[in-house]
């Protein structure tokens, strides 16, 4: 096996749990100092991108090269590994919540516990001899050696055990969410099963060596791949909740932007001015510009917006079977139309729309649904023939007029 294909169980989970305590970065800088479950997650994803980055074959044969001490890297990678264990369970200790003080408490005997661990690590490894240097087979070959077989034992039994209840707890939880935090939790828990696999891959070959058999190829060359899968359904599992509901949130403010976008074009013929945002402002502060325009738009149309338009429309649109929210819309539009239309009259000093009829107090507190207004305005054969019947009288349309059937 060369060096460079071992790159790839290494660097490549490392990279891809470094870029999930990136992403998430931002919001552990802003509730650090509030949300424990917030540190939980990024000490637990630095610890596990800190075990493939010290994993890795060169490292381990710098630090035991700077140390001069045969495997000396074996310990420091294992307490790596064993703390992150740690913040695995304090993680699902948080998660579940309850009495503030139990959860304190039994975080403090995580932490003894585990600390009791790696305490064990060093003392075995002090204890031991080991006096080969091994990097990629280690606890295979040290397998039946006094105090290294305690201590590799050690640290298997403290990743499995956390392993196991986060995955439960996990899987408990899972039960009570939905959305992108239950896709989240659900991979978390396949990566943390897979982290029982690889545990269980390395016993069955620490446990054959002890027995006189040799499986040490499932240590060497099956346990890191299935480590690598597990790095990636972890890190997926913290970044998707928190990914996925910012580009729901993105594709949202997109459909919405690009639905107003035929009632900003009708209402600017009476405000075609407005702040121009710099090219690059966020599509949020777009939408929120759009859709202020149009409320703008629309509060300057009220004085022009014909109530008995309105309610013609929407009956009309309801004997068309429309159901009664796309009524509405079409109802809407086609008085915003009418209004546009008798305004422009009024501007223009003609005698048919120099008068604009007073709305009812009741319609200057209504807020149409703006999307669906906007596709009304688009797509519906309604406000198309509402048009058409303006440009042909040259004055304000009546919807409901003896002799028109456009609406109809």
């Amino acid at each position: 096996m060369t060096s460079d294909a071992f790159y790839i169980p290494y660097l490549i989970p490392a990279a891809i749990l470094t870029l999930a305590f990136a992403i998430r970065l931002p919001v552990m800088i802003r509730f650090w100092r509030i949300d424990p479950n917030v540190r939980n997650v990024g000490g637990l994803l630095v610890l596990g991108s800190g075990v493939f980055y010290f994993g890795r074959p060169e490292t381990l044969a710098t630090m035991n090269r700077v140390s001069g001490i045969s495997n000396f890297a074996a310990p420091v990678v294992y307490t790596v590994l064993t703390l992150f264990c740690a913040s695995c369970l304090v993680m699902v200790i948080h998660w579940r919540g309850g009495d503030p003080l139990r959860v304190r408490r039994t975080t403090r005997v995580i932490g003894l516990v585990y600390c009791a661990a790696v305490a064990g690590l060093w003392g075995t490894f002090a204890l031991a001899d080991v006096p080969v240097e091994r990097l990629r087979d280690l606890d295979t070959y040290y397998a039946t050696t006094p105090w290294m077989r305690e201590h590799i034992l050690l640290y298997l039994l403290a990743h499995t055990v956390a392993c196991v209840i986060t995955a439960s707890v996990t899987w408990t939880w899972l039960r009570q969410v939905s959305g992108w935090l239950r896709a989240g939790l659900l991979l978390l828990v396949v990566g943390f099963l897979l982290n029982v696999c690889y545990d269980t891959v390395k016993l069955t070959a620490v446990i054959a060596r002890w027995t006189g058999h040799d499986l040490d190829w499932l240590s060497t060359y099956v346990a890191p791949p299935v480590a690598s899968v597990c790095a990636v359904f972890v890190a997926a599992g913290f970044v998707l909740p928190h990914a996925g509901e910012a580009l729901q949130r993105l594709w949202q403010d997109f459909r919405q932007y690009r639905s107003l976008g035929a009632f900003a074009d009708e209402l600017a013929v009476i405000d075609g001015s407005g702040l121009r945002l710099p090219r690059r402002s966020s599509l949020s502060r777009r939408l929120v510009q759009r859709r202020t325009r149009i409320n703008d738009g629309l509060l300057k149309l009220q004085p022009y917006l014909d109530p008995e338009v309105r309610r013609t429309a929407f009956q009309e649109a309801v004997a068309r079977r429309e159901s009664p929210a796309r009524a509405a819309a079409t109802a809407e539009a086609v008085a915003v139309v009418a209004a546009i239309h008798r305004l422009s009259n009024a501007g223009a000093g003609r005698s048919g729309g120099s008068r604009a009829p007073a709305a009812p107090e009741g319609d200057a507190t209504e807020v149409p649904n703006l999307v669906a207004v906007s596709r009304a305005l688009r797509r519906s054969p309604a406000v198309a023939a509402f048009r058409a019947r303006e440009v042909s009288y040259g004055e304000p349309a009546r919807v409901g007029r003896a002799g028109d059937s456009g609406l109809g």
